[in-house]
């Protein structure tokens, strides 16, 4: 059988051997349908697990070593025997799989070597968690091949959460981890950052006549590692001016008082970015209602002042000063295209990366086409969102 026919499963069987019963992990993507830059201030998020994945298959090999390998990546190997943090594994897969063996053995399962072999259909670069992807199969499979209690998907998250920020060295917040664990629509609030409250809901947008289309805009991020950083930054300052570490803590009423000093004390664009979190977080509101009401035409509505905001208050959208500026560019085309239907906003951390949009059906093709030509083919993708979260099965 050519190797562009055989299953996952079959693939395993060649670099591992057969004879054993295999697990199999699966975990979507997510996206963010509303709530730009909430969550780390306490506020609220609405995530979409999509319909691309990292996909494992594994069985245990009798071993202390784990053995994993991705498809088109180099393999490597985990000793059980060593779970703490390794300095030369940082920003690797290998220290998100010893990281996540680390919060499992902590559950008080035994820790056995076992044979994983994992594809990925999320598109790379992205910026759609395939890290979080990674780190929940990984817990998947290890809780399925390793006796326990089951794990539920907030338990989970939070395990992926710190591999990611004590073993691969991002201190990532919870928001990706939680929306891939739980799938489908969810609403997530995060003023409890220990116990997140979420709610779901089983929807899917072409039903109501619109399909969600992300579009890569095409930019570098290496260059704006303190544009990302001065967002949550300058959120904080105007918390601590307060006496308190986040946003959620402050009364809206006490910042309306103190304004001028605000402004005198920190600057303007930290009292903008404050100003986006409290009206970000009420649309993030009013749009779950809107989408448990299956009303999209407020939904929509709601997701137009959510760009404007982002764009306006937040200032993520554009780099002041920088004669590059591929996120605008692509939300004003989008614009032109739509001709005044749908909806299109920055999508997660700005100054780039992706925008998305909910494109009317009818019109998802020439969409696509148009924004292809002027960003490059590949450039937009047409997702629908997927009702199953992070899971494994025996096959």
């Amino acid at each position: 059988m050519p190797a562009s026919e055989k299953t996952l499963e079959d693939l395993f069987r060649d670099r591992f051997g057969g004879g054993r019963d295999l697990l199999e992990a699966t975990v979507p993507a997510r996206s963010e349908i509303a709530g730009n830059h909430t969550d780390h201030e306490g506020g609220d998020v609405i995530g979409g697990a999509l319909d691309v994945q990292v996909h494992a298959v594994c069985a245990l090999n009798g071993t202390n070593t784990v053995r994993i390998e991705s498809l088109g990546y180099q393999p490597f190997k985990i000793d059980l025997g060593k779970l703490a943090p390794q300095e030369s594994e940082r920003e690797s897969t290998a220290s998100l799989a010893r990281g996540m063996a680390s919060e499992l053995v902590a559950t008080g399962r035994e820790p056995l070597g076992f044979d994983l072999l994992m594809e990925s259909s999320i598109p790379s670069g992205s910026g759609l968690s395939s890290s979080a992807a990674v780190e929940l199969a990984f817990g998947r499979a290890m809780e399925g091949l390793w006796e326990g209690e089951p794990l539920d998907a907030v338990t989970l998250a939070k395990m992926a959460q710190r591999t990611e920020n004590n073993y691969f060295g991002k201190p990532c917040g919870l928001l990706d981890q939680l929306a891939e664990a739980l799938g489908g629509l969810a609403h997530m609030s995060f003023a409890n950052p220990e116990t997140p409250a979420t709610e779901k809901l089983a929807l899917d947008f072409e039903d109501y006549g619109y399909a969600l289309v992300l579009v890569n805009v095409g930019s570098d991020h290496s260059a704006l590692t303190n544009e990302y950083a001065a967002v949550p930054n300058e959120m904080k300052q105007v918390a601590a001016a307060f006496g308190k570490e986040r946003l959620c803590e402050v009364d809206p009423a006490a910042f309306d008082e103190r304004v001028n000093e605000l402004r005198r004390d920190l600057g303007d664009r930290p009292v903008l970015r404050a100003l986006h979190y409290w009206y970000e977080n009420d649309l993030v509101a009013q749009r779950w209602e809107a989408l448990k009401g299956g009303d999209i035409d407020a939904f929509l509505a709601l997701t137009r002042a959510s760009g404007a905001s982002s764009a306006m208050y937040l200032q993520n959208v554009s780099v002041g000063g920088a004669p590059e500026q591929p996120a605008m560019v692509a939300l004003g085309l989008a614009q032109r295209l739509l001709e005044g239907t749908g909806a299109c906003r920055i999508h997660g951390g700005g100054f780039g990366g992706s925008i998305q949009a909910f494109v009317p059906v009818e019109r998802v093709e020439r969409f696509i086409s148009g924004m292809d030509g002027w960003l490059g083919k590949g450039a937009s993708r047409h997702y629908r969102i997927v009702s199953e979260g992070a899971g494994y099965q025996w096959l």
